[in-house]
């Protein structure tokens, strides 16, 4: 039976605390496995207004419904209102979601921060953002990680490194076709085997070629409707399935599981996969269809 891989990213409070439950509650009616990757720091959603200057990035806000969907108070976070810590105050919803069967991860300390400085900055800067988020998941769930998925798909040559060097068994940082592992500009194998994300996400797509809440579960469907080998990964997130879009959600969820695919945490589909047979590749940053500003893509194999 062929897998698709749910990974729920986590990036705000509100997300936290109104969207992870109710997708936990609907996976579990549908006995669906998932990841869940959290942000364990501050929200700081709020700073996300320099990106107006970024191309795209207007357009993607006026199709999307920012507003609607993460809500007044959270888009004031970190400039008006102060980021709630979402690590300190949500551990406990944090760990129910484990204690109900559900993988969980680092998705970042501060999603703002992480997503728009890493590809830019230094090692230093990463080591410190990632051991912050690290010591607070030990914090919280007594134990060290062992999946990371970066904010916004951001990522730097020291992160892929300092993933192996922190513990990290595996990740999801980036957008790609399948399972690999990555290697540095000499082709030398670094960091930890990566499980990219297959499928665009509800945010590219709405507002597309008349895409809308109620017809974009058919254009997904469409798209997996020949199994790879290998499986899918979806990206979902907390703020729009688990809340507005829900329903939408839920069409796939049917779709899916009548299409014949097993529904999966990452972990789960990386079990099956051996790690010393996956493909060599580079990754880059470049743009894809939907979405503002650029991110991390796996290239061909080396």
């Amino acid at each position: 039976m062929s897998t698709l891989a749910l990974k729920i990213d986590v990036d705000t409070w509100r997300g936290t605390r109104e969207g992870v439950p109710r997708l936990v509650e609907l996976l579990q009616r549908h006995r669906a496995g998932a990841t869940f990757l959290f942000s364990l720091g501050p929200d700081h959603t709020g700073r996300a207004i320099r990106r107006v200057f970024r191309p795209g990035f207007l357009s993607k806000v006026s199709r999307t419904s920012v507003l609607e969907h993460y809500g007044l108070r959270t888009l004031l976070y970190g400039t008006v209102l102060p980021g709630p810590d979402i690590g300190r105050r949500a551990a406990a919803t944090l760990r129910a979601v484990r204690d109900a069967g559900f993988e969980v991860g680092v998705h970042c300390w501060d999603h703002i921060r992480w997503q728009d400085h890493v590809a830019g900055l230094d090692a230093a800067w990463t080591r410190r953002e990632m051991e912050r988020a690290r010591d607070r998941f030990s914090d919280i769930f007594g134990e060290t990680p062992r999946v990371h998925g970066a904010a916004g798909w951001q990522m730097n040559d020291a992160a892929y490194a300092l993933e192996r060097e922190l513990g990290f068994a595996y990740a999801s940082d980036g957008r790609g076709s399948g399972p690999f592992q990555p290697v540095d500009a000499n082709g030398r194998p670094f960091g930890v085997p990566q499980l990219p994300s297959t499928l665009p996400t509800l945010d590219e797509l709405i507002g597309m070629d008349g895409l809308t809440p109620d017809n974009v579960h058919a254009h997904l469907l469409a798209l997996t409707a020949d199994p790879p080998a290998q499986g899918h990964v979806y990206t979902l997130h907390a703020e729009l399935e688990g809340m507005k879009l829900l329903p939408t959600f839920e069409r796939l969820l049917d779709g899916w599981t009548a299409q014949g695919y097993q529904l999966v945490s990452t972990g789960e589909q990386f079990a099956r996969l051996d790690p010393f047979a996956l493909p060599h590749c580079r990754v880059s940053m470049g743009e894809i269809p939907g979405r503002s500003g650029v991110l991390s893509l796996q290239g061909a194999a080396v």
